[in-house]
């Protein structure tokens, strides 16, 4: 049983939640996941059990117990991402916005980390949509890039900074996503540290740092667009006191998104405004409030990016990185120099790109192809895990579950007698994996030191 405060458990009272604190002190977390569709993985590859799909998200699934994922391959091939199902409902939303759209569309994810509603938003856009992932916290924002490589989603960004640099980007972006930090009551069950941390005055200074995070991003949402304003807390200040200013204060109109009656979500409280609860002692999910907030004027479209391309003869270097990537599809990206890297990037985006990159600080833009080592390249994580990537760009090894740990652990691999000496792939469950280089009577292990484990889960 977890002993919540005596204030928090008479804010809860106040606002009609009398079951809230059961649920809260003696409830058990849910386990879920969310596969990814763009690597056709299905629930049947996992090599645990899975249960039954989230109601609000039909590639979410929940799990009976808790498995060790560091030690499944797939989990860092990203095949699914271990995601708390309230949150999954994001994809509902971004995927109710877009429905009606088959252009390509802008969305910015203000405060991403870990990157769960990132790559969450990703899979409900139209294809070849532009995302933009942004964190303010260095190590978090670190997190963030890793998820979304491993993602693989050719059309992404990653920015770590504040907020307020993308006011500067006026009328920019589609949908923004701001699930801004909050007073974590909806994590209590789950966190000891939410509940050490709570106070009536953090609940008022997270409310005023929220409200400077919506005034900083509301600039950058074009007319007609949409803000996804949402935290994993319960209190009113938070929540629809928030919504409620950003009607009044920025002319807003409030969204309503369909659910079904079934799925346990309740509404607002003491608000007209269209919101979204989740509270564990009516669903299978952790705190979660959402509500959308349409900005005023007129929808209207992106033009294509004017960028031209290079003309002149590229280097042997770029040649050379750009037939990696699949001819079919070749053409719809700009093959560049970035410092030592190479970069693929969808060419529709490249002017978008370059504004982003003027006013924060981009730690990611699509696919890194490779690293230049003198006059060589050494093709990158990311090509290894990217669709992009030419089915026969390089030869290919399929590992056993003990080798594909070992590989991630940074262990040298045994390659199968006869493989070319060179940058061979290695997959695991026919799904890249990662470069290895062949040199002979020994493989030089590519996988990124930082994301190593650092436990041995042979046994």
């Amino acid at each position: 049983m977890t002993e919540l405060p005596e204030a928090f458990i008479s804010q809860l009272h106040k606002l009609g939640l009398d079951s809230l604190p059961d649920a809260l002190s003696g409830g058990t977390p849910v386990v879920s996941l969310r596969l990814n569709p763009a690597k056709a993985v299905t629930a049947g590859m996992l090599p645990f059990e899975v249960g039954e799909q989230v109601p609000w998200c039909p590639a979410g699934h929940y799990l009976p117990e808790r498995p060790r994922f560091t030690a499944d391959p797939l989990l860092h091939q990203g095949a699914y991402y271990v995601q708390e199902a309230s949150s999954m409902f994001h994809s509902h939303v971004v995927g109710s916005l877009s429905k009606n759209s088959s252009a390509p569309l802008r969305l910015l994810d203000a405060c991403a980390a870990p990157g769960g509603k990132t790559t969450a938003a990703i899979s409900a856009l139209p294809e070849g949509s532009l995302v933009v992932a942004n964190e303010f916290v260095p190590s978090r924002a670190a997190v963030l890039r890793e998820n979304i490589i491993k993602w693989s989603y050719p059309s992404c960004v990653v920015t770590r900074g504040d907020t307020a640099s993308f006011g500067r980007l006026k009328e920019c972006f589609d949908i923004i996503i701001a699930d801004v930090p909050c007073s974590g009551e909806g994590m209590m069950r789950k966190d000891a540290e939410a509940v050490a941390q709570w106070s009536p005055s953090l609940v008022a200074e997270c409310a005023g740092r929220q409200w400077e995070i919506v005034t900083n991003l509301w600039p950058a949402l074009k007319p007609g667009g949409a803000m996804v304003y949402s935290t994993c807390t319960f209190n009113r200040s938070e929540n629809e006191d928030i919504v409620e200013r950003i009607i009044s204060e920025f002319g807003a109109e409030s969204v309503e998104i369909p659910v079904d009656p079934a799925w346990g979500i309740a509404g607002g409280i003491s608000t007209d405004a269209f919101c979204y609860r989740f509270m564990p002692d009516r669903l299978k999910g952790e705190g979660l409030f959402v509500a959308v907030l349409r900005k005023s004027g007129a929808p209207r479209a992106d033009k294509d990016s004017k960028t031209k391309r290079q003309k002149s003869k590229p280097s042997p270097l770029l040649s050379q990185a750009s037939s990696w990537i699949n001819p079919n599809i070749r053409e719809n990206f700009e093959i560049y120099a970035d410092g030592d890297r190479i970069n693929a990037f969808p060419a529709i985006h490249m002017d978008m790109l370059k504004r982003i990159k003027k006013e924060t600080d981009v730690i990611h833009e699509g696919v890194v192809l490779a690293s230049v080592k003198g006059k060589d390249l050494i093709p990158s994580h990311s090509l290894a895990l990217s669709p992009i990537t030419a089915p026969n760009a390089f030869p290919e090894a399929e590992l056993t579950r003990d080798e594909a740990i070992a590989y991630l652990s940074g262990e040298a691999v045994t390659l199968p007698d006869g493989a070319p000496r060179g940058f061979i792939i290695l997959t695991y469950s026919s799904l890249p994996l990662g470069f290895v280089k062949n040199i002979g009577r020994r493989s030089n292990n590519l996988y990124p030191a930082p994301w190593r484990i650092r436990s041995n889960f042979k046994n």
